[in-house]
């Protein structure tokens, strides 16, 4: 039998990844939306995670596409009825939320995934596995977008909580950990925060995976030629993983890889997940944002409107 599931937040990402992935897996039945502004053709909409847990609806799972402000006591509501949990990327407003998340599902014994959409781009896993082994000489990480398009008028991303430039740039430090073979550690960061907002509007990192610099940079005022890439100098060549993970090149040469299928792969996870009554969560690309608020140096720049 198909998980009943409940998709909570219907906004862009929902529109242009969720649904399609939801509606292409067979391991799932999509049987409601919440939202406060906009729902699902066909099905029951609810304002609340209250409200659909009044309902009486059958559900088994939620996916949660919401921004991370208060993402944690949706989820946590969840966890206490007992329903299996998927979280979008950043899991929660804090690394502290997540790990609080995570003991809920351990003791309620149903599922949490915490994803990492960017990790289950087409090209990642051949990028870790032509690392391995190799000696690493420098990375560098270059992550620039325009908000205005990738983002238009989407204000929480700026407010408290919405990570600002780190909404994407995390993307590529939960790729950067996922293909370096040792622990990513941050060194010093720079973040540029606009005078009338409360998130940065670009950043500068300086990192370490075990002996090897690591350098990244994540700008959202980018105009023109948007780049999603990362670049690792090894003894055995140089490796470059573009649109972010999506292509793969060793010394200029591309490699094949399969279709890009981030969003279905994430729910073929979390239907094994389920299945299992297992967790899969990972804090250490949110964490090292984190470490960036902590060890950044504040610089205050233009004002910023959409």
């Amino acid at each position: 039998m198909p998980i009943r599931l409940a998709l909570v937040g219907i906004g862009k990402i929902a529109q242009d990844q969720h649904i399609p992935a939801l509606q292409a897996n067979k391991s799932f039945e999509l049987v409601a939306a919440v939202s406060r502004s906009g729902g699902i053709e066909n099905l029951p909409c609810f304002a609340d995670i209250g409200d659909l847990l009044a309902s009486g609806l059958d559900v088994e799972a939620v996916s949660l596409a919401t921004p991370p402000q208060g993402r944690h006591a949706i989820a946590r509501a969840a966890l206490e009825a007992g329903l299996h949990v998927m979280l979008e990327k950043p899991p929660a407003a804090t690394v502290s939320e997540v790990a609080d998340l995570a003991a809920r599902a351990r003791d309620a014994g149903v599922a949490l995934f915490a994803t990492w959409h960017s990790r289950e781009a087409a090209s990642v896993d051949a990028a870790r596995k032509w690392l391995a082994g190799k000696t690493l000489r420098s990375a560098r990480i270059d992550w620039r977008e325009d908000i205005r398009v990738w983002h238009p008028g989407q204000e929480w991303i700026l407010q408290p909580g919405g990570l600002g430039v780190f909404d994407p740039g995390i993307n590529a430090l939960s790729i950067a950990t996922a293909i370096l073979p040792e622990a990513l550690l941050l060194q010093s960061a720079r973040l540029e925060f606009p005078a009338n907002r409360q998130a940065p509007i670009a950043a500068e990192l300086s990192l370490r995976s075990g002996e090897t610099p690591v350098e990244a940079a994540f700008d959202f005022l980018q105009t023109g030629p948007q780049s999603w890439d990362i670049v690792v100098e090894t003894d055995a060549g140089r490796l470059v993983l573009s649109d972010g993970g999506q292509r793969l090149a060793i010394d200029g040469a591309e490699v094949s890889a399969g279709a890009n299928e981030e969003y279905p792969r994430l729910y073929r996870r979390f239907a094994s997940l389920v299945r299992e009554n297992a967790s899969d969560v990972d804090l250490t690309p949110l964490q090292l944002v984190a470490d960036a608020f902590l060890l950044g140096e504040r610089i205050e720049a233009s004002p910023f409107s959409f």
